[in-house]
């Protein structure tokens, strides 16, 4: 399996429109981030995690061509707002599936109205298969996906599992039987917004503490925002199993 982060920022990106800080000033790639997401590969298939507003630099930048299927975390702009840009996908390859929670269902039906509508549907908007999950597992392909159910402040939000892969984003708390779902994941990928605490994310700490006790062989952090500090300085003070993601990186389980 091959995991590509496609995006490992907060909300508003890194840098940041019209900010003077000095991590949006930083000429260190790996200090410009945009909004989450990951292409999870295996086997030939593909399925994206998150499909936000930068999905369409992302796809050019990697040159993705295909992809079999879009899952979702949860509603927010910055994990839902690149769904039109699916199009140059269903023009090719047709309906596209669409794994969400039913709320985050009926959310994308309000916003891409146009896009599940089924009669005198505009002839060039994109089309997609539905495919409602609930906190059970489920099978893709030949891949067998585990939802976790995480809290982003009073936000329901699914982590999935992937076999030895994890990815959890936007995690503020999360309950023992869910944490129980990921032991013995090889690699996990988990949210860590700053250093400071938060009201709706991991802090750095929270992640380092909830990395600490399901004990993967590598972690990696993602959805950073940029008073997390510099790419480089923050790397130097992880532990040496513990990774802070970057745009465009490839890892291999």
């Amino acid at each position: 399996m091959e995991v590509i982060f496609l995006g490992t920022g907060t909300s508003q990106g890194i840098p940041v429109i019209g900010s003077k800080h000095p991590v949006c000033l930083s000429n260190d790639p790996r200090d410009k981030r945009l909004r989450v997401s990951v292409l999870v590969n295996w086997e030939g298939y593909s399925i994206l995690v998150d499909c936000g507003p930068d999905f369409r630099s992302q796809m050019l930048t990697h040159g993705i061509d295909h992809i079999d299927a879009i899952l979702y975390t949860h509603e927010h702009n910055d994990h839902t707002a690149g769904l039109d840009d699916i199009r140059p996908f269903f023009f090719r390859q047709g309906d596209i599936p669409v794994f969400a929670h039913k709320r985050v269902l009926n959310s994308l039906k309000k916003r891409f109205e146009y896009i599940f509508e089924t009669e005198n549907k505009y002839p060039g908007a994109p089309s997609v298969s539905i495919q409602e999950i609930i906190n059970e597992p489920f099978n893709f392909k030949s891949l067998t996906i585990v939802p976790v159910n995480v809290m982003h402040n009073r936000v329901q939000v699914f982590g999935f599992r992937f076999g030895d892969f994890a990815y959890l984003t936007d995690v503020k708390t999360i309950e023992k039987e869910e944490i129980e779902k990921l032991r013995g994941v090889k690699v996990l990928v988990v949210n860590a917004l700053r250093q400071e605490p938060h009201h709706s994310h991991f802090c750095l700490g929270d992640a380092l503490e909830f990395i600490e006790d399901l004990k993967p062989e590598r972690a990696y952090l993602t959805h950073i925002s940029h008073v997390m500090g510099f790419h480089e300085e923050v790397q130097q003070s992880l532990p040496e199993n513990v990774f802070l993601a970057y745009d465009n990186l490839k890892i291999t389980i």
